[in-house]
C-alpha cells in the first residue's frame, strides 16, 4: 500500500469493520437458523416493548426537521456563507431519489396498496373504504416520515462537516456532546457501526432484490428461479456498481441517477395517460388531503385499543428499516447537498422526493386497486398475495405494450440496484477514510465487491432473513444516538445565529474611506485591479496592518497567528483556547470584467488580462461579500478591530 493511500485510510475503522463483518457473516452463514432465531427474538422484544419509542422518536424527528427548515435557522448554509450548491436542482433531486427510495417504489408501488386493500388493519377488506384506507396507510409509510429520518441525519453531518470542518462521517454527529473525543475510540466505534449497518443493509437488499428480479424474469420470460441465476444477477449488478463507483460521483452515480429519474418519469406518465387519468388525478388530490389532514393522528397511532399486531408488522418495521438505512442514505445526501441553505435543503429533501413518491404510489397503487375493485382483475390480487416480487410485472400486463414496459421496468430495477450499491460503496469508503471521497480506486472496488460477496454468501447459506432482522434491530441504539445528536445540532445552530446577530452591521463604514477624496473613492469603485495589484496590496497594506495589531495584542497577553499563502491570502487568527478562535482573513478572488465577458462565464476559461481581483474578507463563517482593496492600513486595522469586538460580544453571549 502506498504511503499516500495509508494517509487516506483510517485503519481502526477499516480493519475493525472488515473483521467484524467477516465474523458476523461467518456466524450467520454457518448457523442461519440459530442466527435468525436470535435476531428474531431481539426484534420481537423490541416490537413488543419499544414500539412506542420508535413511533415517538420518528414523530420528534419529523417535527425537528420542519422546525429547522422554517425557523430562523433556515437561512444558515450547509457550508461557508459564500458557498454555492455543487449540483443543479434536477441532478440533486435525482440522486436523492435514487439513493433514498427508488428501488422500493418499483416493488411496492403496486404491491403495498393492494396488500393493504386486501388486508387492512381494522376494517373490512376489498371494499371502497378499504381502498381509501389502503392509500392512506401507503402514503403514511412512504411519505414525510421516511424522508425526515434521512434529512435529519444528512443535516447533522452536512452542518458539522461543511460549516465547521469536521469529517463527513457519522462520528461528527456526536461533536456537540463529546467534542474532540470524536477522533478517538468513541468516534471509531460509531463509524464502524455505520459501516457494518450499511454493508449488511445494502447486501441484504441486493440479495432480496435479485431474488425479486429473478421472479419477475421467470414470470415474464420463463427464466428459471434458482440460486445460480440469482448469483449471476448479483455478480452482474456488482460489476456495474464497480464501474460506476470507480468513475466517481460526478460521472457514474450522477449519470445513472439522472437516467433512472428520466425513465421513472416516463413510466409514471404512461401509467397516468394509459390508465384512468381523471380518476388518478382526483385520487392524488384526495389521497394527499387525507394524508395531510390525518398526519398527526396517524403519526401517534399505536393501535393500543385494537390489540392488533399490525403496527409491529408494518409501521414499526418501516420505521426501523428507514432508521437502519439512515446512516448510509443520510451521509450520501449530505455529500451532495453542500452549499444549500437549511430551508432549501429541508424543502428539497422533505417535500420534492416525498411528493414524487406519493404521486407514484397513487398512479400505480390506485390503478391496481381500481383494476381489482371495478374491472374484475382478481388474478392481480391473487398474484400479489402469492408473490410480491411479480406484482409490478403482473400490473403492467394490463396495459398496451406490456412486454416493452416490463423490459423497461426490469432495466430500471437493475439500475436502481446499481445506484444503491455504488452509493453505498462510496459512503462506506468515506466512513473508512475520515470522510474523504478522493480515495484510491482499490478501496472503492473492495467495498463494492464486498457487498456483492456478502449478498452471495447469505443467499446461498439462507442467512438473508437473519441479517435483515439484525439490521432493523440495530436501529434502536442508532435512534438513541440520533435523538441526542438532534439536540446537539439545534444547540450548535443557536451558536451560529448568535454569531450572525453579532455581525449584523454595515461593514463598508465611512471610516474606511474617510481619509480619501471622492475622486479616489470613485476610482477605487470602478477600477479593475490586476492580480499583481492585489498581491501588492496584501504585502504592503494588509500584512503590515496584521503585524501592528498582532504586536499590540501580544503585549496584552493574547496569542496571535498570522499566515500567508503565496501572496493570495492573509489570515489573522486570535487563539482563545477552549473558546472559539477569532479568524479574519483576506483572500484575493478573481472575477470577470463585465466589459469583456458575460457575467455567468466560467472564470477558469478566461484569459488573465480579462479578470480583475478583489481583496475579500472571510471570517470563520465564510465570505462576507465585501472588498477592502484600496483601503488604507488604518482602515484595515479598524475593520479587524470591529470584527474582533463583535466576536468578543458573541463569546460574551455564549458564556
Amino acid at each position: 500500500m502506498a504511503s499516500s493511500d495509508k494517509a487516506r485510510l483510517n485503519p481502526p475503522v477499516f480493519y475493525s469493520a472488515a473483521g467484524l463483518i467477516f465474523i458476523i457473516l461467518l456466524f450467520t452463514a454457518i448457523f442461519p437458523e440459530g442466527a435468525n432465531s436470535l435476531f428474531q427474538s431481539v426484534q420481537s422484544s423490541i416490537l413488543t416493548n419499544l414500539s412506542w419509542f420508535y413511533v415517538m422518536a420518528v414523530a420528534i424527528i419529523l417535527l425537528s426537521v420542519v422546525y429547522l427548515g422554517f425557523s430562523q435557522f433556515g437561512t444558515i448554509k450547509l457550508g461557508p456563507d459564500h458557498a454555492s450548491p455543487d449540483y443543479s436542482k434536477l441532478t440533486w433531486f435525482s440522486m436523492l431519489f435514487s439513493a433514498g427510495m427508488g428501488i422500493g417504489l418499483m416493488f411496492f408501488g403496486v404491491a403495498e396498496p393492494v396488500m393493504h386493500f386486501m388486508a387492512p388493519p381494522v376494517i373490512e377488506s376489498g371494499t371502497t373504504e378499504a381502498a381509501r384506507e389502503a392509500m392512506k396507510i401507503t402514503f403514511f409509510h412512504w411519505g414525510l416520515h421516511a424522508w425526515a429520518i434521512y434529512a435529519i441525519v444528512a443535516l447533522i453531518l452536512a452542518f458539522f462537516a461543511y460549516r465547521h470542518g469536521l469529517p463527513l462521517t457519522l462520528r461528527s454527529a456526536l461533536y456537540p456532546m463529546i467534542g474532540d473525543r470524536i477522533y478517538g475510540p468513541i468516534g471509531h466505534v460509531v463509524d464502524v457501526f455505520a459501516v457494518i449497518g450499511t454493508v449488511f443493509g445494502v447486501a441484504t437488499s441486493l440479495g432480496y432484490g435479485v431474488a425479486q428480479i429473478n421472479s419477475g424474469l421467470g414470470y415474464l420470460f420463463d427464466i428459471p428461479v434458482s440460486n445460480l441465476v440469482q448469483v449471476m444477477l448479483i455478480v452482474g449488478v456488482t460489476l456495474l456498481a464497480i464501474i460506476s463507483v470507480t468513475t466517481g460521483l460526478d460521472k457514474g452515480i450522477r449519470r445513472l441517477s439522472e437516467l433512472n429519474m428520466g425513465l421513472a418519469v416516463l413510466l409514471l406518465l404512461f401509467v397516468l395517460l394509459a390508465g384512468p387519468t381523471v380518476f388518478l388525478l382526483q385520487a392524488f388530490v384526495q389521497n394527499t388531503g387525507s394524508y395531510v389532514s390525518e398526519l398527526v393522528s396517524n403519526t401517534f397511532n399505536l393501535f393500543a385499543y385494537e390489540k392488533t399486531d399490525w403496527i409491529g408488522g408494518w409501521t414499526v418495521f418501516y420505521w426501523g428499516w428507514w432508521l437502519s438505512w439512515a446512516p448510509f442514505v443520510g451521509l450520501f445526501i449530505a455529500r451532495v447537498s453542500r452549499g444549500r441553505t437549511i430551508r432549501e435543503f429541508v424543502a428539497g429533501v422533505l417535500l420534492v422526493p416525498a411528493g414524487f413518491t406519493l404521486m407514484w404510489m397513487t398512479f400505480f397503487g390506485n390503478s391496481a386497486i381500481d383494476m381489482i375493485l371495478n374491472e374484475g382483475a382478481t388474478e392481480l390480487a391473487e398474484i400479489v398475495q402469492e408473490d410480491v416480487s411479480v406484482a409490478l410485472f403482473a400490473f403492467l400486463e394490463q396495459f398496451p405494450f406490456s412486454s416493452f414496459l416490463s423490459g423497461l421496468a426490469t432495466v430500471m430495477v437493475i439500475v436502481f440496484f446499481v445506484t444503491s450499491s455504488d452509493s453505498g460503496s462510496m459512503v462506506v469508503d468515506m466512513l473508512c477514510s475520515n470522510g474523504r471521497d478522493d480515495t484510491p480506486v482499490w478501496q472503492r472496488i473492495f467495498w463494492a465487491s464486498g457487498e456483492g460477496a456478502v449478498a452471495i454468501v447469505l443467499l446461498l447459506a439462507g442467512g438473508l432473513g437473519a441479517l435483515q432482522t439484525m439490521t432493523i434491530a440495530s436501529a434502536l441504539p442508532f435512534t438513541i444516538i440520533l435523538m441526542i445528536a438532534t439536540y446537539g445540532l439545534i444547540k450548535a445552530l443557536r451558536v451560529d445565529i448568535h454569531k450572525r446577530e453579532a455581525l449584523q452591521n454595515n461593514y463598508l463604514t465611512n471610516t474606511a474611506m474617510s481619509n480619501k477624496s471622492w475622486r479616489e473613492r470613485l476610482h477605487n469603485i470602478i477600477d479593475f485591479p490586476s492580480k499583481q495589484v492585489g498581491q501588492r496590496f496584501l504585502q504592503q497594506v494588509v500584512q503590515p496592518a496584521f503585524d501592528e495589531v498582532s504586536k499590540e495584542m501580544g503585549e496584552s497577553g493574547l496569542t496571535v497567528k498570522i499566515d500567508t499563502d503565496h501572496g493570495e491570502q492573509a489570515v489573522f487568527r486570535v487563539v482563545h483556547g477552549d473558546e472559539i478562535d477569532f479568524v479574519y482573513q483576506v483572500n484575493l478572488v478573481s472575477h470577470i470584467q463585465p466589459a469583456f465577458i458575460h457575467a455567468d462565464a466560467d472564470p477558469s476559461s478566461v484569459a488573465e488580462e480579462q479578470k480583475y481581483y478583489r481583496a475579500e474578507v472571510h471570517l470563520r463563517e465564510g465570505g462576507q461579500d465585501y472588498d477592502i482593496l484600496g483601503w488604507s492600513r488604518d482602515a484595515v486595522i479598524g475593520d479587524v478591530i470591529d470584527h474582533y469586538h463583535k466576536h468578543m460580544h458573541f463569546l460574551h453571549v455564549l458564556r
